[in-house]
C-alpha cells in the first residue's frame, strides 16, 4: 500500500511541478453532491495512556500506533512510513486541546490537522530537528495564491518534553494557544475578508511523516532541516492526550453535516439533528439521506508542502484506480512579517510569538519550505 501511496504522489507533483503543494480529497462539495460527513456531535477525551477510543479515532492503513505510559507512540524506522490516525466524524467548529511530545529528527514533522472537505485546513507542525519552535498555518479552500499564512512560535524543548497545543475555532476567529497562552489569531476578516477562513466542517488527523526522504523534493527537505538520518532511528512522537469539542454550528444534537450550496460557506452547512426535517433543500442533501461518510468507504491522499514558488495549480488523481481526486495548491509557508494573513500575533509572556525576523530564523525558509504529507483513508 505504500508503494500505491508514493507512487501516486509522484504522479500528482510531478503533473503539477510541486515546488508549492496539493492537496487532495475525493469529493469537493464546492464542485460536486457529495455524502454527508458525520458529526461528533459532543465533547470527548482521550487518555492515551490508556489506549484508543475506537469509537472515535482510525487507523489509517499502515499506521502501527503502540499505547504505552507516556500515550500513543508513533514511531518512524524508516521513509516509507507515516503513522497516522484520523477521526471518524468531524467538527463545525470547535475546539482541540492536544498534550503531544513531538519526534526528534532531522526531516522528521509531527502533526495536527484540521481538514475539511473542501481544502479548508488548520495546522500545528513541529520539525525534528527544531527542538525551539513550532509551526502555525491555515488554508481556506486550498487557496496558496500567497504564501504569508505559516507562523513561528517559540516553545520551550517541545522533542523532550509535553506541551498542550490548543485550536480554539469559531466562525469569527481561529486560536493557537500554548499551554493556555494565545499565541495567535486569526480573525475571520483578516482571511482575504473571510472568503479564505476555514470555516467548514472537518475531521482530526495527527501522525508523524518523512519529510527527509531520499527522492523528496529539495524545497520540502530544506523545510525539514535537511535529510534523515536513519541510523538514529527510531523516531518517536507521543500523544499523550487530546481532548476535542463540536461546536456543531452553534446548533446542539449534531448528526451530520451538509454542504447547503458550492459555496463552501459557513452559513450553508445544514446541520442535521434527529429532529432534522426530511425536506432540507440543498445540492447536496439528497446524496445525504442515502450515504454517509460514516458507512462509505473513501481514499484521501493529503500532500502538504509550501515553496517559493509564486505559481499553484491543480491536479486531479487516482490513488488506487477507484477514487476520484481533486485538489488545489497548498501547503506550509512561513511570513516575515506579521501580515493580516497571518493573523494577529500576540505575546503573552512565554511561549512567546516569533515575529519579524524569527519567522525567518533558517536560511532555507527565507528561500521557502515545503513539506509532503501522504494520508489513505479508508
Amino acid at each position: 500500500m505504500l508503494s500505491k501511496i508514493f507512487s501516486a504522489a509522484t504522479v500528482a507533483l510531478a503533473a503539477s511541478t510541486m515546488v508549492s503543494a496539493q492537496t487532495f480529497t475525493t469529493c469537493d462539495p464546492t464542485k460536486k453532491d457529495c455524502p454527508a460527513d458525520p458529526a461528533l456531535g459532543k465533547s470527548v477525551n482521550i487518555d492515551f495512556t490508556k489506549g484508543n477510543d475506537d469509537s472515535v479515532f482510525r487507523k489509517l492503513e499502515g499506521t502501527s500506533v503502540k499505547f504505552e505510559d507516556q500515550g500513543a507512540l508513533f514511531s518512524i524506522n524508516k521513509e516509507t512510513e507515516a503513522p497516522t490516525m484520523a477521526s471518524k466524524k468531524y467538527i463545525f467548529f470547535g475546539k482541540l486541546d492536544v498534550v503531544l511530545k513531538a519526534a526528534p529528527g532531522q526531516g522528521v514533522v509531527t502533526s495536527v490537522v484540521l481538514q475539511s472537505d473542501d481544502l479548508d485546513e488548520i495546522d500545528w507542525e513541529w520539525i525534528g530537528s527544531d527542538n525551539a519552535q513550532v509551526q502555525t498555518n491555515y488554508f481556506g479552500k486550498g487557496d496558496t495564491t500567497t504564501y504569508d499564512r505559516g507562523a513561528y512560535h517559540a516553545v520551550d524543548d517541545p522533542v523532550n518534553t509535553f506541551h498542550t497545543y490548543t485550536i480554539d475555532w469559531t466562525q469569527e476567529s481561529v486560536k493557537w494557544l500554548i499551554n493556555g497562552n494565545l499565541v495567535r489569531e486569526l480573525k475571520y476578516a483578516d482571511a482575504k475578508g473571510g472568503s479564505r477562513f476555514p470555516q467548514t466542517p472537518m475531521e482530526v488527523k495527527i501522525g508523524t511523516w518523512v519529510a527527509g526522504r531520499k527522492d523528496a523534493p529539495k524545497g520540502t527537505v530544506e523545510w525539514a532541516g535537511g535529510y534523515t538520518d536513519f541510523s538514529k532511528a527510531p523516531f518517536n512522537a507521543y500523544y499523550k492526550s487530546i481532548a476535542i469539542t463540536d461546536y456543531m454550528g452553534g446548533k446542539t444534537g449534531a448528526k451530520e453535516y451538509v454542504y447547503g450550496d458550492r459555496s463552501g460557506s459557513w452559513e450553508s452547512i445544514i446541520v442535521k439533528t434527529d429532529s432534522s426535517s426530511d425536506d432540507d433543500k440543498s445540492s447536496s442533501a439528497s446524496s445525504s439521506k442515502t450515504t454517509s461518510k460514516a458507512d462509505s468507504s473513501k481514499t484521501t491522499l493529503t500532500t502538504v508542502a509550501s515553496g517559493t514558488a509564486t505559481a499553484s495549480g491543480s491536479a486531479e488523481a487516482t490513488a488506487t484506480g477507484s477514487a476520484e481526486s481533486s485538489g488545489t495548491g497548498s501547503g506550509s509557508d512561513s511570513s516575515a512579517t506579521g501580515a493580516s494573513q497571518t493573523g494577529a500575533s500576540t505575546t503573552t509572556g512565554a511561549p512567546a510569538t516569533v515575529t519579524g525576523a524569527g519567522y525567518m530564523n533558517k536560511a532555507n525558509l527565507a528561500l521557502g519550505a515545503a513539506g509532503l504529507f501522504f494520508t489513505f483513508l479508508l
